[in-house]
Formats: C-alpha cells, structure tokens, sequence
C-alpha cells in the first residue's frame, strides 16, 4: 500500500532565520514527486525534514494521516539515497546490502531473499561479491539504492543521487530510477536542481524559490502554463527569451513596444494591464521560428552571434536590434545568414508584469 504525504504549514528556522516558510503541499500514495529550484531553495532542508533529519519548526508533517513531527527517524518507514554513496569500501556488495538488516536483527534467510531481489531489481546480480573499489559509478549509485530498497520503506528521498555521474551514466540511471518507481510503486520524493530531471522522471513537480512553493503541478503543465517569470526561466532548456518593454495597444490583440519597436500578438489579450504599464514578453527558444505565416508574431529581424550545431537541433544565439540577447532552438541542421528573420505563435508567448506575475 503506496503511502500519502502531507505538509501542513511546514515551517523551518535556524535560530531567528525562517528558510521553510508555512508550506502546504499533498503527496499521492505512489507518486514520484521530484523538488526542483535553485541553491538555497529550501529543497534539500525540506527533504531532511521529511526524513527526521532536521526538525521541524513549525506546521505539521502528516504521513499516511500520523502526525510524525516528534517521531525519530528510524521509526518512519523511510529510506534515504545520498549524493555520496556512502559505501563500505572493506565489504562487499552483497554485505553493504545486508548490513543494516543484521543491525536489525533479521535472520540469515530473510536477508539473503532481501539481499537478492534487490539485486535482481537492479541489475547487480552479477556484482555481489564485488568490493566498490571495483565497480563503476553507475554500479556504486545501483548499490546505494539496493541498500535502501531492502528496508522495505515506505517512502523512498533521492537528495541529489546523480550529481556525481557523468552526462551518459545520468541518463541511464535517470531511466532505471523511473523503471524501479514503476515496478515497486512506492512514494518517492526525489531532489535535483536539473530542472531536466525533473521533467523527465516526475508525476508531479514542486518548483521551490528561498523556501516557498512557486508553483506545483505536472511536467508539461509547468512548462505550457508557468505560473511566474520565475518557473518559466526554470523549467526548459535553452531558458525561456525575456524581453523587456511597455504594453502598446489592448482589446482584440495586444501590441507590445520593445526598444521602439512594435510587436504584435494577434489574438492575445491581457486580464491585468492597461497601455503605458511595463511587461515582459516571454517566447521559448524552441517556438521561435525563421519563417512566419497568417497570424504569426514576430520579433523581427536579430543579428546572429553565434551557432551551435547540435546534429538534431540548432541553437542561435543572437541580439536584436536593441541589442537584447536571444536563442532560437530550431529542429534538425539549419544553415543561416548573419542576418535572421524571427517568427512565433502568439498563443505560445507569455507576458509578464514587473513583479513576475502571469498577465
């Protein structure tokens, strides 16, 4: 039975300084849920906390309807997987696997079962009497995780786990990682600052900012429909183009005046706003275009400064003539001038007001 996870006002402090403040957020029996934001958001304290790790200061923390603030963290049904592996290097695979279930006291056949379905799930096998000197990152990070898919816990916490791997190894363990949530359905809470990561492994993704929730929600929610400047500059990789200017004309569409120059969006319109008032106009590298159509806006045309042929897709970086710094992300392998024309959907394009909030 897969276990729910409620923070209810959580509140941490370190001394006079508050860094969690009043969160509420609800975790689904089952859901890979994975904390996403910059250094210092609060994402790792917050995890600790769900841990028994760190106490907490105030609100409650509430699992599977239990109030568990003042219970130790032993007796929460939780495993931890560290950005360190934290393996003992004088012992095998096999007994870093089974030391913690003799320190509980099981018997001989109840860690040996434990020991090599976790192995199976996993894939090391093979590599149980190995000592971690001979095993290869990936491997180590498989070992770490075997170690706490033996406990049986009830929640799984991934505080960084791949940070130590290179770009290929992370790939991969971000797949295996999502094939273990689906084969043992768990609940999982899983912290990185990658913001790829997190769309790629999440159910649902909680964005952080200097310890508050800035928005929760699905991968692709996040990303069409960003509450804020803030989690649309996080989420999406090249970063979201933030251009600066005033809002021009409102009614049927909105026309918006960057550095003298019009642009216009036809079809949109603004709740909030009225002409003079400061806006920024937000479009995703990979929704500009270099060829327009009926009712397309436009950017016009920017300088290019730089190209990154990536086989599979091309960046351009470029400024316009206001000399404001873009990136257009188009498909496949494109051959442009120095001079480029630049087209986008206005449904695509976001405004924002000076506070960062959604227009």
């Amino acid at each position: 039975m897969a276990t729910e996870i409620v923070f209810d006002k959580l509140v941490k402090k370190y001394g006079a300084v508050e860094v969690i403040h009043g969160i509420d957020l609800q975790i689904d029996p089952g859901e890979f849920v994975v904390f996403v934001g910059p250094s210092g958001c609060g994402k790792s304290t917050l995890l600790r906390m769900v841990a028994g790790l760190e106490q907490i200061s105030g609100g409650d923390l509430i699992i599977d309807e239990e109030r568990v603030n003042d219970i130790a963290a032993a007796d929460r049904g939780i495993a931890m997987v560290f950005q360190s592996y934290a393996l003992y290097p004088h012992m095998s695979v096999f007994k870093n696997l089974a030391f913690g279930l003799e320190t509980a006291g099981e018997s001989k056949a109840q860690i040996k079962e434990k020991v090599h379905h976790a192995a199976e799930v996993l894939q090391i096998t093979p590599l149980l009497e190995r000592k971690p000197k001979a095993l290869s990152g990936g491997q180590r990070q498989r070992v770490a995780i075997g170690r706490a898919i033996v406990r049986e816990p009830r929640i799984f916490l991934f505080d960084e786990p791949l940070s130590n791997l290179d770009a290929e190894l992370r790939v991969q363990m971000r797949v295996e990682i999502a094939e273990l949530h689906r084969q043992l359905g768990n609940t999982m809470i899983y912290v990185t600052h990658d913001q790829v990561e997190a769309m790629t492994m999440a159910d649902k993704i909680v964005v952080l900012r200097d310890g508050y929730i800035q928005q929760v929600g699905k991968p692709l929610d996040l990303y069409n429909h960003p509450a804020n400047r803030f989690v649309a500059g996080f989420i999406g990789s090249p970063r979201m183009n933030f251009l600066d200017g005033t809002i021009a004309a409102t009614g049927d569409s909105v026309e918006i005046e960057i550095d003298g120059k019009r642009i216009k969006l036809p079809g949109r319109t603004v709740q909030r706003g009225s002409v003079g008032d400061p806006v920024t106009l937000g479009v995703r590298p990979e929704h500009l275009r270099i060829t327009g159509g009926e009712g397309m806006g436009t950017l016009g045309t920017v300088r290019r400064t730089l190209v990154e042929s990536l086989g599979g897709q091309t960046l351009i970086y470029a400024r316009t003539e206001g000399s404001r710094n873009v990136v257009l992300a188009l498909d496949g392998q494109v051959d442009v001038g120095e001079n480029v024309p630049t087209y986008f959907d206005p449904a695509l394009a976001h405004l924002f007001d000076p506070e960062g909030n959604k227009l």
